[in-house]
């Protein structure tokens, strides 16, 4: 089991700059104790929690998980060896090394971009990565040889490349590869003319910063997202697509409340993307933003376990399971793998808030099955089996196989 936990790089960090417990627990803003229990590794930290210390603390929140991680069976996996390619590509996105041979024709590339994007939306990590370095490759040289429609439509692939490379990025924990990616992103966009393509550029720089604690920033993008969604239709005509990216704008702006400590403000904005919802007939994934009534209640169950209100986000999945005739709201067969492992995850850790240590352990079991390398390259999995193997007392050997598979 690794012996480095979130807990002991806060303890680590808070003594570096010279804060107690009380002092530090006083600027985020919880109880000495529960940070006394964050230390010790007995209770996980929401991303909320986590962003608030790290800020205090001046560091970024991956010096606190521990990312990128590199031991144990991660240091096996072959994606790792992806990112100094990826890197390589990113550098070099507008004057890009010579190919070997010619590129393969649009088509071809769009449609394997198309499989890379789903890869994504599933987490299926270890084969997008094999893949997309070069196809990046590939799209590039086409976007810089083309005119007129292919060459927009060649820059709109190669900014769901850099997409999917920011996810990569970000989900193994390089989070500036990530930010780099989210600025390639951006750029691709606008080359690509397509509006809600650059809206959905500028809202991953928003997740990034929300991420980062940049809660007024994210805030301020966002609004400006949200208006400019407007502007494209006249009143009561928005298309699908439209409703959907902006749906997908007001959860995340519910979010940055949320993190900012503004409550009311987050119910607000949950109150909009609901109504938004309501006008889909069903869950949505336009330009790859999950939307619609499913993930509508995933935002709602994370933003009460970020506030720390995992009591409630319990009792709102049994009151859900009641519509269903089951003990708790179950997510349906359809759902993009990626965001049905992490809404597990979320629940696992609210679990074990809540004392439920084997109920937490069921929710990373589901959580792997849903998508194995998403689970095995999250913090809050690594939190949250960290602490269920220093309790104790879930009692059989699939705990320790699991932690042990996560590279706890």
């Amino acid at each position: 089991m690794d012996a480095s936990h979130v807990g002991q790089r806060v303890r680590e960090m808070r003594k570096i700059r010279h804060l107690s417990v009380r002092s530090l627990a006083a600027k985020v803003t919880i109880s000495p104790s529960l940070l006394e229990k964050i230390e010790a590794g007995d209770r996980t930290v929401s991303p909320a929690l986590l962003t608030r210390i790290a800020r205090e603390l001046r560091v970024g929140p991956d010096r606190l998980t521990g990312q990128p991680y590199i031991n144990g069976a991660e240091s096996e996996d072959a994606v790792q060896a992806t990112i100094p390619e990826l890197r390589r590509v990113l550098l070099t996105y507008d004057n890009p090394d010579d190919l070997l041979i010619a590129p393969r024709p649009l088509p071809v590339l769009a449609a394997e971009m198309g499989q890379l994007s789903q890869m994504r939306q599933n987490g299926q990590y270890i084969s997008m990565a094999a893949l997309l370095p070069g196809t990046l490759s590939e799209l590039t040289h086409v976007a810089r040889a083309s005119r007129g429609d292919e060459q927009r439509r060649a820059y709109g692939w190669l900014a769901r490349g850099y997409r999917a490379t920011n996810s990569l990025a970000h989900k193994l924990g390089y989070h500036d590869l990530s930010l780099t990616a989210v600025e390639r992103t951006q750029w691709a966009a606008d080359r690509a003319g397509d509006a809600l393509m650059q809206v959905t550029a500028a809202y991953l720089k928003a997740g990034a910063m929300l991420r980062l604690g940049s809660f007024g920033s994210a805030r301020r993008l966002l609004e400006g997202l949200e208006l400019e969604i407007e502007r494209m239709a006249p009143e009561g005509s928005m298309s699908e697509p439209q409703i959907a990216v902006q749906g997908a704008v007001f959860l995340k702006l519910a979010m940055v409340e949320a993190r900012d400590g503004r409550p009311d403000r987050a119910a607000v904005r949950l109150a909009e993307a609901r109504a938004a919802a309501e006008m889909l007939a069903s869950d949505t994934t336009h330009y790859e933003m999950s939307f619609g009534p499913t993930n509508l209640r995933i935002h709602e169950i994370a933003m009460l376990i970020d506030t720390g209100d995992t009591g409630q986000a319990l009792a709102r999945l049994r009151e859900w399971g009641a519509e269903q005739h089951r003990d708790e709201w179950e997510l349906p067969d359809d759902l993009a793998a990626e965001r049905g492992s992490h809404h597990h995850i979320d629940v696992a850790a609210a679990r074990l808030a809540e004392g439920d240590r084997t109920g937490a352990f069921a929710d990373l079991a589901v959580a792997r099955r849903i998508s194995p390398a998403h689970t095995r390259f999250h913090p809050t999995v690594r939190h949250t089996a960290g602490a269920l193997v220093r309790c104790g007392r879930v009692g059989d050997e699939a705990l320790a196989n699991f932690a042990r598979w996560a590279g706890v």
